[in-house]
């Protein structure tokens, strides 16, 4: 049997790791416990957390131990990787609130039962009790500021000022990954790659103490073929909760991916064989629609259940080949009350988050990327008389953005 590094390397999975023979020769011969960490900055987790967690369920599904680090203690100061400014501080409660939706989350990818159980600890039960002399007389020392300024995850906000607070979340993630590596013999640290020099740290801070024993290992970020980062839709994020993206929101854009990528979809983001990966990547035409709807029902299935996802399929097959209405489309409920007789089409828009802004509805409207009930609407200032939502079936209709974004609009 391969060992999971195999396996994560056949799939692509693998963007950069240290001490790499030292590493394979550990995961080939022994079970080890590997940590993930997720900073409870939102209620839910976004398909950014998915390739991680994907990493997270094969190292288990080899018999390794995962252990899900939220950072009840590091959100206090907020990642500054990849950031141009420095993030929105939370209160407790508001953490404390994240931190149990994002608990619920992880289940979906590991399991908390059976012989190699995940566990979640969180970092503010050791982090907010340090005592900062202590600390930073005892850890401190072991760290070269020349070092830590050249990291890759500072050098964005050198430019506008990176701040002595923001300066210490490297030197806190390195000590989660010394306290794991005490308390459970935790031996490896994954994550994006945009993590890689926060993890470096990590490893560093446990070798130059303990003389060994630490690794890290990142995936790569997901990103289209044109190089943009894909999980981004008419709403903003994809979210992994139902009720920020919906399962149909959710179903639709992987169903709607590039040509090129789904190759990169299928491999991270599903458990299909590789042989069936690679079957599908090479159907052309419009044969390749077909990959991309088992594609999108893989990983829909993975998120929200065999139920939601079945939803979702029957709803994209009848609105988009059969052209009839789906009881599972998505469906925004609008306050018509303060309007009489007809209401502006921009204030639907709008309302429903079809656009961002009135400014936006207007150019989409005059590039005739609106549609209502079938019928192109150019003029930006068409109102929708309450007759047209008179149907058989209820008062509705449907607007439709481009070609793959329908919404029942209902009063």
């Amino acid at each position: 049997m391969n060992s999971v590094y195999d396996e994560l390397l056949s799939r692509g999975l693998v963007k950069q790791i240290v001490f790499e023979e030292e590493f394979k020769n550990l995961v080939s011969n022994e079970k080890i416990s590997l940590y993930l960490g997720i900073d409870p900055t939102a209620d839910s987790i976004h398909i950014g957390h998915f390739i991680p967690l994907m990493l997270m369920s094969y190292f288990q599904k080899h018999g390794h131990r995962p252990i899900i680090l939220v950072g009840g203690g590091t959100a206090m100061i907020g990642d500054p990787s990849g950031k141009t400014d420095m993030r929105k501080m939370l209160t407790k409660e508001d953490i404390q609130r994240n931190v149990e939706k994002i608990k619920k989350q992880v289940s979906k990818f590991v399991s908390f039962e059976g012989e190699n159980a995940a566990i979640i600890v969180n970092n503010g039960d050791w982090i907010l009790d340090l005592n900062y002399m202590d600390f930073i007389r005892t850890y401190g020392v072991h760290f070269n500021v020349n070092q830590m300024l050249s990291a890759e995850c500072f050098k964005m906000r050198m430019e506008k000022g990176l701040s002595f607070f923001e300066l210490n979340y490297m030197l806190m993630q390195a000590y989660d990954f010394f306290h794991l590596n005490n308390e459970h013999n935790c031996q490896l640290q994954i994550g994006g790659d945009d993590q890689w020099s926060n993890m470096l740290a990590g490893v560093d801070l446990i070798r130059k103490i303990k003389k060994g024993g630490s690794f890290c290992l990142t995936c790569p970020l997901l990103l289209n073929s044109e190089g943009v980062k894909m999980g981004k839709t008419v709403n903003g994020a994809l979210w992994l909760d139902p009720e920020k993206t919906s399962p149909y929101e959710f179903y639709q854009y992987w169903r709607n991916i590039g040509d090129k990528d789904v190759n990169q979809v299928l491999r991270m983001l599903t458990y299909l064989p590789m042989d069936e990966v690679k079957r599908l990547s090479n159907l052309e035409g419009s044969a390749i629609n077909e990959a991309k709807k088992i594609a999108a029902f893989e990983i829909t299935k993975l998120i929200h259940g065999e139920d939601e996802a079945l939803k979702a399929k029957q709803a994209s097959e009848e609105l988009f080949e059969k052209n009839s209405i789906s009881s599972n489309m998505p469906t925004f409920d609008f306050d018509a009350s303060n309007f009489e007789n007809e209401v502006p089409l921009l204030e639907i828009l709008v309302a429903s988050s079809i656009a961002k802004s009135k400014g936006e509805a207007k150019i989409l409207i005059s590039q005739g990327g609106i549609s209502v009930d079938d019928e192109k609407i150019t003029d930006a200032f068409f109102k929708v008389p309450f007759s047209s939502f008179e149907k058989e079936d209820g008062k509705y209709i449907i607007v439709k953005k481009g070609k793959k974004v329908f919404i029942k609009v209902q009063i």
